[in-house]
């Protein structure tokens, strides 16, 4: 089977993939965390592999930045591929004075400056909330492995540079707890598709503080979050 934008046969994919943005992280968590990890798909430079672990069958695959390149990878894998369950493995910006870089964040909700979902209801807003299920998967493995996570609403920014960064200081008021560029688009297809997703983020910059980490901690201070997400991958089972 062959769409527009992953070549992989019909059963190359597991049931749960994980979906970083950058396609050479896809290709870490396939080698330092996946046993007998194959590569299933390399359209276009966006890697996707299929391995186990603690005997599950798990696939990570790239997404691309923004919602657009998220909407096209996690629709054609709902739709052609029968995946179930969506987890992006990401980074954000934290917007809470009290994250401290390396937090990882659930996004139990995700608002948007992204017209994407309002197209799905024609003009009407879309509640852009993660699976009640991974959430709670995610959650019962973090309590038993002693991993800390944050859990709340994150924001999904169609712009990485924005013209006005005030926005951050009312996001914050708000409550939200960290911006980032893929949740909400892939929250809105999983709801119109019945299928679940959640998204996880590492913060690596806090901008009501200025902590940022370089880009070789973010190489390498990710680990944790991509052990949680297996572990719920484990969880979900097949």
């Amino acid at each position: 089977m062959v769409t527009p934008h992953i070549a992989a046969q019909p059963d190359d994919f597991a049931a749960t993939v994980l979906m970083p943005g950058d396609p050479l992280r896809a290709r870490y968590v396939a080698e330092h965390h996946l046993e007998d990890a194959r590569l299933v798909t390399e359209v276009r430079g966006i890697l996707g592999y299929t391995g186990t672990f603690s005997g599950q069958r798990v696939s990570v695959m790239a997404s691309g930045m923004g919602i657009p390149s998220i909407s096209i990878y996690a629709t054609e894998l709902y739709r052609e591929y029968g995946v179930q369950n969506i987890i992006r493995i990401g980074t954000c910006g934290g917007l809470a004075p009290d994250l401290s870089l390396r937090d990882v964040v659930v996004g139990v909700g995700a608002s948007t400056d992204s017209n994407t979902n309002r197209m799905r209801l024609m003009g009407f807003d879309l509640a852009a909330t993660a699976s009640y299920e991974i959430v709670r998967a995610i959650d019962d493995s973090a309590r038993e492995s002693g991993t800390s996570v944050v859990m709340g609403g994150i924001f999904s920014s169609d712009l990485f540079y924005l013209p006005d960064e005030t926005i951050m200081d009312r996001l914050a008021a708000a409550g939200i707890l960290a911006v980032e560029m893929e949740a909400a688009g892939l929250y809105g297809i999983a709801l119109t598709e019945k299928r679940r997703a959640a998204a996880m983020m590492t913060v690596t910059d806090n901008l009501a503080t200025g902590e940022r980490m370089s880009s070789e901690d973010r190489q390498t201070s990710l680990d944790s979050m991509i052990d949680l997400a297996l572990r719920t991958a484990v969880k979900l089972g097949d």
